[in-house]
């Protein structure tokens, strides 16, 4: 039985390529999204048995999509895209519920079997994947009634550290030079008790900073 996919991504050429990897396949491209606002109406239209969604796209950030469908759409397998071998996004994915995470220069092989796993509702993660992040994921979780006092510039950089960017390009982003950026998330990784970004972006979605 063939399963409706729907594809979110913002560059054509990438939609057009996958549809083409796709044919002769049980998954059918149902639908396309080209922005997060588009993807969650598409949804709302009708819901399709996966998703296949980039994270970096113009007009809204991929893994805030994910949260946003999760919520609705609990049990909707949603396998994140990207060109980015980027822990700071696998983590987030696993921690929002993601079904499972493919490269964008992954083969026709590896896509079509992820599709295929998650719209079957199972796990279409890898041992490696997971493994790269189970530190990551093992961090104590701190109280929702313990406040951690971040300043709000410090919020700010981790913000856009759990999005995934590197200190350069929050540097840019937030108008501040690049050391201050390396200050600030020293500042944050010892305030919040953990070792590295990675950690402190799972911090930042388990308190809904994200």
């Amino acid at each position: 039985m063939s399963k409706k996919l729907l594809i979110v991504d913002d560059h054509e050429v990438i939609r057009v390529g996958l549809k083409m990897m796709l044919e002769n396949t049980d998954i059918i491209v149902d639908a396309e999204a080209t922005s997060a606002a588009e993807a969650l109406e598409a949804v709302k239209k009708s819901v399709p048995d996966v998703v296949l969604m980039d994270i970096r796209m113009e007009g809204g950030d991929g893994l805030n999509t994910l949260g946003r469908l999760k919520l609705d759409h609990p049990d909707l397998p949603i396998v994140l895209f990207s060109a980015y071998d980027n822990p700071t996004y696998i983590a987030r994915a696993v921690a929002l519920g993601a079904a499972g995470f493919i490269l964008k220069s992954a083969d026709r092989e590896r896509l079509v079997g992820a599709l295929q796993t998650a719209a079957s509702g199972e796990s279409a993660w890898t041992r490696e994947e997971l493994r790269r992040v189970t530190g990551a994921l093992a961090t104590p979780r701190l109280g929702q009634d313990i406040e951690v006092p971040l300043t709000q510039r410090e919020s700010e950089v981790l913000r856009q550290m759990a999005q995934g960017l590197t200190n350069k390009e929050i540097a840019k982003m937030l108008g501040i030079s690049y050391e201050t950026v390396k200050e600030h998330v020293q500042h944050i990784l010892r305030k919040i008790g953990v070792s590295d970004r990675t950690q402190a972006a799972v911090w930042a979605v388990r308190k809904n900073l994200v």
